[in-house]
């Protein structure tokens, strides 16, 4: 195969196991009336029916501000915001109506479109939209009345359903209804949110103006971190540092602020993507380090002791360690016999690291083998958390020298600890296995 070929099965192979995950779950999506402006918005149209075509139940929810105001201002009307919230009186709520009425049916219109010059260019993607939004007003705030701009007050989260399961798209527009007949004026933020709440999402996905790449690039120290528990989040939101502050702009801290309320309440996960990036939410699904910021309950990342299920995940990682001769081969039925040896370190349902550790109680000893992190990953500090929770296990056995053998890694053991030893320093039944053919490298730290 020559490397073009090579690198499409790669990454089909990659992208598979996302597109399985995410069939049949169900996800909200949140953008601007901004977004529906950019020339990209086609595109991204595309990418929505492309993820409808996988078996991904879609809800939309799309935002109409700059069309509001551009209609308010061909009308001479001025509104007061107060807390960011534009104050609606009738004949402000009149423009709301005719901007909300035109953006929502010109989206209907482009979802309608199948990818041309593909096999989806006849596809059939339906659109539902409704009165499935319950709003009550917003009330008073600082002695100003808001009027006709309004909250959610209940989601008809049965109806939704019943049109995904006719594997409808269902697109909601930021305005809702009261019992009385009223109509209110609402944000996308807010609409967004209760929807993903109400329908116990897997994904709630902000397409954001604001959120600069740079702000969570691997590469920039300033970064802020690409994952964020709703703790984390909570207290980025309360960092006052100067850095911080002018990373997080009004609409990031906005947006923030409902992940934290919707991975509270039932959402699985939040993510905050730039809009200006082209297949920006393709890019963010469909690698496992995104493009954006993701908001959970709880780290993504774990070390636990292996289970049967992950010797296929350990295979993967350790082979090509084990085809350079760095490791020691390992076939699937001898994994799966000491699998209890082993600990995993855990992202987001991927094995990205391993070690084993085997004791030799009659002589005080434990071994450290097969510490392998895949390489994308290293230099992360992954393996020295593996390390220490090696070094963890060895204690709590009440033991406290910890060997290794090596031929490659010996500089990095050295530096954490280890000392150079003989093969006649290991335990007489490790002595006995010990390949001189191999020449490995024997370490060992005192604990």
């Amino acid at each position: 195969m020559n490397n073009t070929t090579t690198d499409f099965v790669s990454w089909f192979r990659s992208v598979a196991p996302y597109v399985n995950a995410f069939r049949g779950k169900t996800f909200v999506i949140g953008f601007s009336g901004e977004m529906v402006t950019d020339v990209k918005f086609v595109s991204f149209i595309h990418d929505i029916n492309l993820l409808a075509s996988l078996g991904v139940r879609l809800v939309l929810i799309h935002g109409a501000r700059p069309q509001i105001q551009l209609r308010l201002d061909e009308s001479q009307l001025e509104t007061q915001s107060v807390m960011g919230m534009r104050v609606t009186d009738s004949a402000a709520l009149q423009c709301v109506k005719e901007s909300v009425g035109r953006v929502h049916h010109e989206i209907a219109a482009l979802l309608s479109l199948g990818l041309p010059n593909s096999p989806m260019a006849n596809a059939s993607i339906h659109v539902s939209s409704g009165n499935f939004v319950t709003a009550c007003p917003y009330g008073v705030i600082q002695g100003i009345d808001l009027m006709h701009t309004g909250k959610v007050r209940k989601i008809n989260a049965q109806a939704i359903h019943a049109r995904l399961e006719q594997n409808d798209v269902v697109l909601i527009s930021p305005l809702g209804y009261s019992p009385t007949g009223e109509i209110f004026n609402l944000t996308m933020e807010n609409v967004a949110t209760e929807v993903a709440i109400a329908l116990s999402a897997e994904k709630l996905i902000f397409l954001l103006d604001t959120l600069d790449s740079a702000a969570t690039s691997v590469g920039n120290p300033e970064a802020l971190p690409r994952e964020l528990t709703v703790a984390e989040s909570k207290s980025l939101l309360e960092n006052k540092a100067a850095a911080t502050s002018a990373l997080l702009s009004d609409e990031i801290r906005a947006s923030l602020r409902c992940a934290i309320k919707a991975c509270e309440t039932h959402v699985t996960r939040t993510h905050l993507i730039s809009r200006h990036c082209d297949g920006a939410i393709l890019q963010e699904l469909f690698t496992h380090d995104g493009i954006g910021w993701m908001i959970s309950q709880e780290t993504l990342q774990a070390l636990r002791k292996a289970r049967i299920e992950d010797v296929g995940g350990i295979l993967q990682l350790i082979e090509p360690l084990e085809t350079e001769g760095i490791l020691v081969r390992r076939n699937r039925e001898l994994l799966e016999i000491e699998i209890d040896r082993f600990t995993v370190f855990e992202h987001d349902g991927v094995i990205l690291g391993c070690a084993a550790l085997y004791p030799f109680p009659e002589e005080h000893a434990c071994e450290l083998a097969c510490l392998a992190i895949h390489p994308d990953y290293r230099d992360l500090g992954h393996g020295n958390r593996l390390l220490k929770h090696i070094e963890s296990k060895t204690i709590s056995q009440d033991i406290r020298k910890l060997f290794v053998l090596t031929t490659h890694a010996t500089h990095w053991f050295i530096e954490h600890g280890f000392t150079e030893a003989t093969p006649a320093e290991l335990p007489k039944a490790k002595q006995n296995l010990y390949n001189y053919q191999r020449r490995s490298k024997v370490l060992i730290k005192h604990l």
